[in-house]
């Protein structure tokens, strides 16, 4: 299939059991925040911050500091290290388009829903409290599980801890190769945002299906056998067109 397209695609409507939702790139976008702490961290590691920057995609920060410098892959020290990122780096993060709307969306319509991410669970309370995001009953952090994403067991995990182990239309939505590969592993449907990274990395890794961001999601409402998801402006390829 072409990377060649746009997201002209037609609405499509989707009734799902439960929603499992990424933080970084998904719901708030953090990618200069990200870079420059990153970045204030380098030198400490003895790392180029760009070769540190590439290898922490998708990952959690103790599985990117074990590749650089074993001795720091501690949760002590990464607690640390991300406790600090909000107040020095909150400025340069916000939500992303159409995150609220359907974050209300499910809260009101009482959905399962869970946020489910690579970073600590400090660093995770940082940003909900700074950016003011609806906050779900099921989070799912780095210190949960023993291997980060592209495992399986972060998403595993949510899907139980919501009570849609046996459900069988969950989906997760992501920005990452990884998480792609995590919630299509868990026995998801996956839902990617082109935030972060490119239509083709996120297809290869298994979307079902590709939108710009969650502008193009709404919530439709509850129906008998879960709740109706309308995407609209997928991606659709010049082959598919």
């Amino acid at each position: 299939m072409s990377d060649i397209g746009s997201f002209t695609g037609s609405p499509e409507e989707h009734v799902f059991n439960g929603f499992l939702f990424d933080l970084d790139g998904t719901i708030i976008d953090t990618t200069s925040a990200i870079t420059k702490h990153w970045e204030s961290i380098s030198t400490e590691l003895g790392v180029d911050h760009r070769v540190l920057l590439n290898s922490s995609r998708g990952r959690r920060s103790i599985d990117t500091i074990r590749l650089h410098d074993p001795s720091k892959a501690t949760w002590e020290y990464v607690n640390h290290i991300e406790s600090l990122i909000p107040d020095r780096y909150g400025s340069e993060s916000r939500e992303t388009p159409g995150a609220r709307q359907v974050l209300e969306a499910l809260e009101e319509g009482r959905a399962p829903w869970a946020l489910v991410t690579s970073c600590t669970r400090v660093l995770l309370e940082g940003w909900l409290k700074l950016i003011s995001l609806p906050r779900p009953v099921v989070t799912v952090t780095a210190e949960d599980v023993a291997f980060g994403k592209p495992d399986p067991a972060c998403y595993a995990l949510a899907r139980e801890r919501c009570g849609l182990k046996g459900e069988p239309r969950v989906l997760v939505v992501e920005d990452s190769p990884a998480g792609v590969q995590a919630g299509k592993a868990a026995g998801c449907m996956v839902l990617g945002l082109v935030t972060t990274h490119s239509v083709g990395k996120l297809r290869d890794a298994g979307a079902d299906w590709l939108v710009e961001n969650l502008d193009s999601v709404r919530v439709a409402g509850k129906e008998e056998k879960g709740w109706r998801l309308i995407i609209n402006r997928k991606w659709l390829s010049h082959e598919e067109a």
